[in-house]
């Protein structure tokens, strides 16, 4: 997969509950799934960087507006689907981001973002 030239951001949301809670073994065979993921998608795309993010009571927005910082406790905005990670991968096109995606689990339970990265 060398000389990609397209890198990709997916972003995961999912509804809180929609997964499978902690402690189960839903919730193991659904984590093998994502530490495997990579393996399993060599020669569709490449892996550069992902992470999970913590719970949306840990963020703070911020907003500038006439020269004026405002900070809020939680996320802007008003969905029922949270954003709980995301993968940056190279891939030849769109087509093998989307297959990329649809193997990722949070597709399963929420959705998953694919967006091409401006790269200046």
């Amino acid at each position: 997969m060398k000389g990609l030239a397209m890198k990709y951001l997916l972003t995961l949301y999912s509804a809180p509950g929609a997964e499978p809670a902690p402690g189960t073994t839903e919730f193991d065979a659904m984590m093998g799934e994502y530490f495997t993921l990579d393996e399993k998608m060599k020669g569709v795309a490449t892996f550069v960087a992902g992470e999970g993010l913590q719970g949306i009571e840990t963020a703070t927005t911020v907003r500038k507006r006439a020269g004026k910082v405002e900070t809020m406790d939680g996320p802007f905005a008003e969905t029922h689907e949270h954003l709980g990670g995301f993968y940056l991968i190279d891939a030849p096109d769109l087509d093998a981001a989307l297959r990329y995606a649809a193997e990722i689990p949070a597709a399963r339970y929420g959705s998953v973002e694919v967006r091409p990265v401006m790269e200046y």
